[in-house]
Formats: structure tokens, C-alpha cells, sequence
């Protein structure tokens, strides 16, 4: 790792009983861990010196939700955001239609089917787009309206409505070879990354379907060795790190820290939008259903004691309040450690048994500025129990915080400014009973780094403003240019 030295910086006490320095200083990082922070330090001979000229140092962000192939491919999407009806989505797939070359495929993204009236039919697909493929993934990547060309290509039978949850996981493989081999090289990753150093981002959780750890290794040695990776593995390929030996914090490059073995993901249960995340009580709308699990009780147990017996940390998505349970329940059985993905409806009971057995809760903020009428509509009476920071931290429950982009944009200050307002647009703050601190979403944003000081990773940030002292609206505006400088063990990985 390169050295480097940070001269006339305010470092900003996160932690709080941080004793952090009260004025401006200087702070050297050596071999990647910072190793003196006073005034006035001697720069040794060939260490490059940056004068901050008084701005605020934080520990490098991480964003500990994202699939980052999801978010590759966005750039060069059709994108469907803001869409309130098929209606709406046709129109702009039809005019895209008009413009495809041949032997392309549409592929669209962004729309929320569960806010429409009604979901769109592969006829209706069919209607505008003719033999071009076309395909338009959710919001939240649970389900994806295909037409009959897109069907047939990606082998899945004939229907007439929506590909859903684990049949769309399982198919989205053969969806990005098929059509998207252009957007997901390693210059299009390079782009991606080199944008995400400039929010102050230095590592992120990938939790992309269908990657394996060769790919991530390719992409690594073909430049993309920006940011700290952990990547994730999923059920079909968990065998593949088990058999290499790799536990969970192990690096996947020998000699390299910065990418390394991430967690086993399951996917416990679906979402709000498409009524598939598992409850305790019935959908408003749906008086006979309260979603589903995704796997049976004995199967869950199975794939996280494996996981455990192996060295490899669970990352569970639960939404609902039942599967967050049954997670639990199964952590406790196997005890297999990690984290709960999503926990957006919870009980509070069960925060306390989160709490006794370690388990992290991952929660993306961001996700409570777009579900908000969802839930209102969907889980009447139990929003006061969704995105329930409050309790959770209250409970003793460690939080990190994420995007799941590209469900929400990969933006670790829009997800702090979310955990902290509960709003946007003006709009009253959701539920603030639960809201966090400024102080509290950033050490939930910093991969448990303390204020920063000696021995402190040298994965550091640079920002404009003290974010303690910002307002909801400029700690959302910092990803606009307010991170000056990043690094990633030493190394300037972005600078404006």
C-alpha cells in the first residue's frame, strides 16, 4: 500500500467517546494503517502530502448492500422510474422499440409494478416490441415482465404474466449472457467504481445473482482493484468456496486484502411490492395471503449450518416480520452468525433475540422514501414497525446501512440522510420515533471503523462539511461533490 500524508485536516469524532483532536491536524497513513495524527508532522522522504486546508475526515463509507452488476447495467438501461402505469412502461418501450438495431434486445428497469393498479401482460409486451427481445426488471429485482421473444430465448415457458422471485433469480443468468455482455465489462465496472470513490465509498457487499469468485478475480486483475469488494456467494455456488477452503474475510487474491470471501446470501422470502414477503398477518389488499418463505424450515437450517461449518457467515434477506422470525430461529438452532438483510418489518420481540445472538441488522434507508405509501396501503397498522432503527439500536442491535442498488441509487449519504429524516420532498418525517442520529448513521456506514486515529485503516474521506453540524438536505447533497479526497489503504482512489 502507497503512504500518504493528510495535512490540515478536522477529524470528525463519529464514535461517541471518541477522543478526537479539537483542532487541525495532520495524519500520516504507513503501509495502509494510519500510524501518527498530530501538528506539524515531518513528511517522510517519497510520501506524497495532500493539504485539506481544514476539511473534515471521516473513515471511507461502505454501502453494505449492492449488486453491482445490476448497477453496471443501469447506466445502459431503459429506464422506467417514475412509470404509474403498463400504460406508461409501453409507451416508452414502444418508442425505444423503434429505435433498437437488430439483434438487440430491450432491457428496462426502475418501474415498481406494485404501486400500479395492475400488473402488464406478456401480450401487451408483445404488442410494441413484436420479435424484439424484451424484458423490464422491477425496482426491486423480484419479479421481470418479459415478452414471448425474451421467453423463448431465455427458455422459460410461455405465459402471460410476470416471471417471479426464484424462477427470475434462476433465469437472470442466462438474461445478462444472452443480452448484456457489452455493459458488464471491465471498463464498464471501472467507470462504476471510479463514480462510487468519488461519494467517499471505499468497499462495498456485492450480493449480485448468478457472479462467482472467478469473475470477480478477472475483473480485479483487469483493473477493477479500486474499492474493497466482498462478494457474496448464493446457495448453487456454495460449494465452490467451500471447496477452495475460503471463510468469510478471506482474500480471494493471495497477498490482497481488498477483495475478499463475503458471506453466504439466502433469500428467505420475496418483497412488499409483489406481496411475497412472509408476515405474521395478511396483506390489506390479499386477505388470504401473507407471502411465502422461499425455503422450508429444515431447508433454511441446512444451508445455514453448511454455511457455519465452513466458515462462512449467512446474510438472510427477510422482509417480513415472520421470516425475520424464522431467520432468527434458525440462527439460533445452527449458530451460524451474520447479518438479517432488509428487516423491514419487525417485531420488537424479536430485536431482543436478534440482539442476544449477534445477529447484524442490514437495513437500506432509502428503501423508506419509496415504500411509504407501499406499506401504508399493504401493511396498515404495522408501519410504526418497519425500518425500525430506533428500536433496533435501542435493543442493542448492530445496524449497517446499504442501498441495494440499483433498488436504491449507490449513495451511502442519500441512505444516511434517509435514516436520519425519514423523508423527502418536503413531506413530514416517517415515523421519527425511529429515526437515527447523524452521529449514529455514519458509524452504521463506516464497516465498524472507530473516529479516525492511530491505528485506523487507512480507508479514508475527505468532505467539504462537517457532516455532524449538516442538515438532513446537506448531508443528501454531499454525493454532489462535497468528498474532496478518498483512499483506500493509503491509496487516492479519488480526488476532485
Amino acid at each position: 500500500m502507497p503512504d500518504l500524508l493528510l495535512r490540515n485536516v478536522r477529524i470528525v469524532p463519529i464514535s461517541p467517546r471518541a477522543d478526537a483532536p479539537a483542532g487541525i491536524v495532520d495524519v500520516l497513513v504507513v503501509d495502509g494503517v494510519v500510524s501518527a495524527v498530530g501538528e506539524g508532522l515531518s513528511r517522510p522522504v517519497g510520501v506524497e502530502a495532500y493539504d485539506a486546508g481544514g476539511r473534515w475526515l471521516v473513515p471511507g463509507l461502505w454501502d453494505a448492500h449492492t449488486h453491482l452488476a445490476q448497477w453496471t447495467l443501469g447506466a445502459s438501461r431503459l429506464d422506467l422510474r417514475g412509470t404509474r402505469s403498463p400504460a406508461e412502461a409501453l409507451a416508452l418501450v414502444a418508442a425505444a422499440a423503434r429505435q433498437v438495431e437488430p439483434g438487440e434486445a430491450i432491457i428496462g428497469m426502475g418501474h415498481s409494478a406494485g404501486t400500479w393498479d395492475r400488473w402488464g401482460t406478456v401480450a401487451e409486451l408483445d404488442s410494441v416490441t413484436g420479435g424484439v427481445p424484451a424484458i423490464l426488471v422491477n425496482h426491486d429485482f423480484h419479479h421481470a415482465w418479459l415478452n414471448t421473444a425474451a421467453l423463448d430465448a431465455v427458455e422459460l415457458p410461455r405465459r402471460d404474466d410476470m416471471v417471479e422471485e426464484m424462477e427470475w433469480f434462476e433465469a437472470y443468468p442466462r438474461v445478462a449472457e444472452l443480452f448484456e455482455t457489452t455493459g458488464s465489462t471491465p471498463a464498464a465496472y471501472r467507470r462504476m467504481l471510479t463514480r462510487t470513490a468519488a461519494l467517499g465509498v471505499v468497499g462495498m457487499t456485492d450480493f449480485e445473482v448468478g457472479v462467482r469468485l472467478y469473475d470477480w478475480r478477472t475483473r480485479w486483475e483487469a483493473g477493477c482493484d479500486l474499492l474493497r469488494i466482498r462478494v457474496a456467494t448464493y446457495a448453487d455456488q456454495l460449494d465452490d468456496p467451500i471447496a477452495e477452503g475460503l471463510c468469510t474475510g478471506d482474500p480471494l487474491l493471495p497477498g490482497d486484502d481488498r477483495l475478499t470471501m463475503g458471506p453466504l446470501k439466502i433469500i428467505s422470502d420475496g418483497s412488499l411490492g409483489t406481496r411475497t414477503a412472509w408476515c405474521c398477518d395478511p396483506y390489506a389488499d390479499d386477505p388470504d395471503s401473507c407471502g411465502a418463505p422461499n425455503q422450508s424450515p429444515d431447508e433454511l437450517r441446512g444451508l445455514l449450518g453448511k454455511a457455519y461449518a465452513a466458515g462462512l457467515e449467512v446474510s438472510t434477506h427477510a422482509i417480513g416480520d415472520r421470516a425475520v422470525s424464522e431467520a432468527l430461529a434458525a440462527y439460533a438452532e445452527t449458530g451460524a452468525r451474520g447479518r438479517i438483510e432488509h428487516a423491514q418489518l419487525v417485531r420488537r420481540e424479536d430485536l431482543q433475540m436478534m440482539a442476544r445472538l449477534g445477529i447484524t441488522a442490514s437495513v437500506q434507508p432509502a428503501h423508506i422514501l419509496d415504500d411509504r405509501e407501499m406499506t401504508e396501503g399493504l401493511w396498515p397498522g404495522r408501519e410504526d414497525r418497519c425500518f425500525a432503527t430506533r428500536w433496533m439500536l435501542d435493543a442493542g442491535v448492530p445496524i449497517v446501512l446499504g442501498s441495494d442498488a440499483p433498488v436504491a441509487p449507490l449513495d451511502p449519504w442519500l441512505a444516511i440522510a434517509a435514516a436520519v429524516g425519514r423523508s423527502r420532498d418536503g413531506r413530514q418525517p416517517w415515523h421519527p420515533e425511529q429515526a437515527l442520529t447523524v452521529q449514529e448513521a455514519l458509524v452504521a456506514s463506516v464497516n465498524g471503523q472507530p473516529t479516525v486515529g492511530v491505528g485506523s485503516l487507512g480507508d479514508l474521506a475527505v468532505l467539504d462539511i462537517d457532516p455532524l453540524r449538516a442538515s438532513v438536505a446537506d448531508l443528501a447533497a454531499i454525493a454532489r461533490g462535497g468528498v474532496v479526497l478518498t483512499t483506500v489503504g493509503g491509496r487516492v482512489v479519488h480526488r476532485s
